[in-house]
């Protein structure tokens, strides 16, 4: 069986916790047997291999011409690309791992044309909420149910305009912003009078999505739940946890047998941008004045906001020792590195399907101090193997970084309710079943 993964993007452009799963099934896969590969939208054709797995890009538009391809069926020229990629690889099946304007719904349909079976794997909440949090106003959270007027509203207020504004723009009627767009007037106030025929864009786009591919892997439970609320029936989708990536099986560093430290060591580790929260956690230190408790960033920054939210929070910890800044750990040693700590911080403001790096806390042998939001409640037990804060109360997260400092008996209680995570090959054997399940019984007799 030939299967092609769909990222948003891959090595050696920065990558995410997505890229870094993708790039882990593919490679379990392989020594299951299967012939796998990697595809990628990109700024050129290019043919490689990466970590033992070919990897194709194709080329997509690099500037939005037209606000319909970023709202609905995706950039045409990129889709075209991928065709020969199809053509090339005849692949068994496409497994999609995004839904953007790269990885879209032109390019299901042009492999569903060519009969080959469609998989969407929901990794982020970017996949149905155009505002890419499923936090309604940025604060409460969202059942993700699709509704033109509420998301419309939701978006504008994303990019800055007040509620009342915004709620008065997401109510115009779609026909308004189908005139403005004959005319070709985007951009600015243009695309703010357009949102309401845009979010109708992408929803009926997400909608054609879900009907066209032939099943859908949900990563945790909250996404399975969303899907059928929108109508996806429940026998299309299938819950399929991430697994650990990479293990390491080295001996605990000191603070993970026991002995005591003076000061606790906390790390930070992911993708710089304000849905990770992290400048709610130095907000937090900053409170927690004199606690003792160090905290390590090892963050990347991806694109120009990227950069621009690092010098932000590089600003809001000057003058504080207790907190430094450290470029990102290769995947394959973030299990080492968490060892070295006495807790993992996830801070997210927005609703994770994993995270992952959860999964490398446990197999670290690390508890979690992470935000009780989306998967990190379905991986984290409060009390038991970490504690879970209001997401975005710094009081809330001063005081229980203040607990699990002072508090001895605290982090050794969490420490000893840690269990095994999930291993990436539990993942990969789900994904063979289930892709077993996508052709007639004699396919594969």
């Amino acid at each position: 069986m030939k299967v092609i993964h769909l990222p948003f993007c891959y090595w050696p452009d920065p990558v995410g916790g997505t890229e870094v799963y993708v790039e882990s099934l593919a490679r379990e896969q392989q020594g299951q047997g299967l012939d796998v590969m990697v595809a990628a939208p990109g700024t050129e054709e290019q043919n490689y291999l990466h970590n033992g797995v070919k990897v194709r890009r194709f080329r997509v538009a690099q500037q939005v011409q037209n606000l319909q391809d970023l709202y609905g069926e995706g950039d045409a020229i990129g889709a075209d690309a991928f065709v020969h990629v199809l053509d090339a690889e005849q692949p068994d099946i496409v497994h999609l791992h995004a839904f953007t304007r790269g990885v879209s719904l032109r390019v299901a349909r042009a492999a569903k044309q060519r009969g080959i079976p469609v998989v969407f794997s929901y990794h982020t909440p970017s996949a149905s909420c155009q505002r890419g949090t499923l936090l309604h106003w940025g604060t409460d959270s969202c059942d993700g149910v699709l509704d033109i007027k509420r998301c419309s509203a939701c978006v504008l207020h994303g990019l800055g305009l007040n509620r009342n504004v915004s709620a008065l723009l997401g109510s115009l009627p779609q026909s308004a912003g189908r005139a403005l767009g004959s005319r070709g007037l985007s951009g600015g106030i243009w695309t703010a009078l357009r949102m309401t025929e845009l979010i109708a864009l992408q929803h009926a786009a997400f909608g054609a999505l879900m009907a066209e591919v032939d099943h859908v892997v949900a990563l945790c439970e909250w996404v399975k739940q969303l899907l059928c609320r929108n109508g996806v029936p429940k026998e299309k989708v299938t819950v399929s946890r991430q697994g650990l990536c990479y293990a390491d099986e080295g001996t605990p560093a000191v603070g993970q047998i026991g002995l005591p430290r003076q000061r606790l060591r906390m790390i930070f580790l992911g993708r710089l941008d304000p849905s990770k929260g992290v400048h709610i956690l130095i907000e937090a230190m900053r409170a927690a004045q004199g606690v003792p408790i160090d905290l390590d960033i090892f963050g990347v920054a991806q694109g120009e906001s990227g950069t621009e939210y690092l010098q932000s929070l590089k600003q809001d910890a000057q003058g504080d020792p207790r907190i430094s800044f450290h470029d990102q750990v290769p995947a394959r040693a973030v299990v080492s590195k968490i060892r070295e700590y006495d807790l993992l911080a996830v801070p997210s403001q927005w609703l994770e399907t994993g995270p992952m790096v959860v999964l490398e806390a446990f197999a670290a042998g690390v508890p979690v101090i992470g935000s009780s939001l989306g998967g990190i409640v379905e991986l984290v037990t409060h009390g038991v193997d970490g504690l879970l804060i209001e997401p975005r109360s710094i009081a809330d997260w001063a005081s229980g970084l203040l607990k699990i400092s002072t508090q001895p008996a605290v982090l050794a209680k969490l420490r000893s309710g840690i269990r095994p995570p999930r291993r990436i090959s539990e993942s990969a054997r789900d994904m063979a079943n289930l892709y077993l399940t996508l052709f007639p019984q004699e396919a594969h007799a």
